[in-house]
């Protein structure tokens, strides 16, 4: 399959990556063309513009941590908001796609709304980003001081929280300080590797329980 970039058209393959010049006004009217559709991913950085086609395994693996998030939220019994897709401009600045966004302490900021101001609203608590491509990159989160954000790749998550104007890797969720969040994680891509994703949810929950119970 071809890439094909235009402004009647834009298909590009599963799995690729294309970055064109241009400014924010070819990438409002790429996102304009584009519409409701989910594909391909678009970003915006000062003078370039990204397309990527996402393969089957981006959205296994982002559906797995964000419904690993929810089970422990849940099981907390705590009050959140997520989001996925989602589309965050600052007009002129950046313009970005998590895969899965949640507030949990700011939830009240975004429940009910269908559209959010990123210039004057809180960002999202906590961000998750799948990497399969080298697509992502931590410094785009920069303008939007989200506190914490996940970042899938190589098999593995690290967490980076924002701290004093940058990001620093953490092995812990400000969000979930008593647990061991990347063993959990890690536990329920072995269960979903080997099993399925269904099977690594139900067992975290029981496991979640058993701990409860325990205590």
């Amino acid at each position: 399959m071809f890439a094909v970039i235009s402004p009647e058209k834009i298909e590009i393959p599963p799995g690729s990556v294309f970055q064109v010049i241009g400014d924010w006004a070819d990438y409002e009217a790429l996102t304009k063309q584009l519409e409701d559709k989910s594909l391909p991913r678009l970003k915006y950085r000062p003078g370039e513009i990204w397309l990527m086609s996402p393969l089957p395994e981006h959205g296994r693996n982002a559906s797995l941590i964000a419904d690993t998030i929810k089970a422990i939220l849940d099981h907390l019994e705590k009050e959140y908001e997520s989001f996925t897709p989602i589309t965050m401009k600052l007009p002129q600045k950046i313009g970005i796609e998590p895969d899965y966004c949640f507030y949990i302490d700011n939830w009240r900021v975004a429940s009910g709304k269908k559209r959010i101001n990123w210039e004057v609203e809180p960002a999202p608590d906590l961000v998750i980003e799948i990497d399969i491509t080298s697509y992502t990159d931590i410094k785009d989160y920069l303008p939007y001081k989200v506190p914490e954000v996940w970042l899938f790749k190589s098999d593995r998550v690290t967490i980076y929280h924002w701290e004093n104007g940058s990001y620093t890797v953490k092995d812990f969720s400000r969000y979930f300080p008593n647990l061991a969040i990347l063993n959990l994680i890690a536990d329920c891509f072995h269960v979903a590797a080997n099993r399925n994703t269904s099977t690594a949810i139900r067992q975290l929950r029981q496991k979640l329980n058993e701990n409860q119970n325990s205590d």
